[in-house]
């Protein structure tokens, strides 16, 4: 019983792991690539339509584009009505959204009901940091 509870164990830390972003993405250092930390749901609208501008204004330069949700407000990305209309402003493939695992855990959100194209991050600041590193440009809302 305790050996298969520890095989479990280890499945689901496995499986958990699978839906982990890292930011030790592949991306190409030379172009331009941003991004976003917001407290805030309804932000993600302007987020998203500078994602667009700025894509259009880097042409062949733009890169990827990340947003992080953190803090109380990771509550809201269950809401698929809310979220929608930011789902289809994100469809890009070089736009990714994420939530921030640290935020989820604190304040009880299911990961596995956030909307499949959001992606997860165990720490939105640590993950910010590392990208900046890498040179993306960073801002926090």
């Amino acid at each position: 019983m305790k050996k298969l509870l520890t095989v479990a164990l280890l499945a689901i830390s496995f499986l958990t792991g699978l839906s982990q972003v890292s930011a030790q993405s592949t991306y190409n250092k030379d172009q331009n690539n941003y991004i976003v930390l917001t407290r805030k749901i309804p932000q993600l609208k302007a987020i998203l339509l500078a994602a667009d501008e700025l894509a259009a204004d880097d042409g062949d330069q733009f890169g990827e584009f990340h947003v992080v949700i953190c803090g109380e407000t990771v509550k809201g990305l269950t809401d698929m009505e809310q979220m929608q209309p930011f789902l289809d402003l994100a469809k890009s493939e070089k736009i990714k959204l994420l939530a921030c695992g640290f935020s989820l855990k604190k304040f009880g959100v299911d990961a596995t009901k956030l909307p499949k194209e959001m992606g997860v991050v165990a720490n939105g600041i640590l993950y910010d940091f590392n990208l900046q590193k890498d040179g993306f440009l960073s801002i926090t809302l």
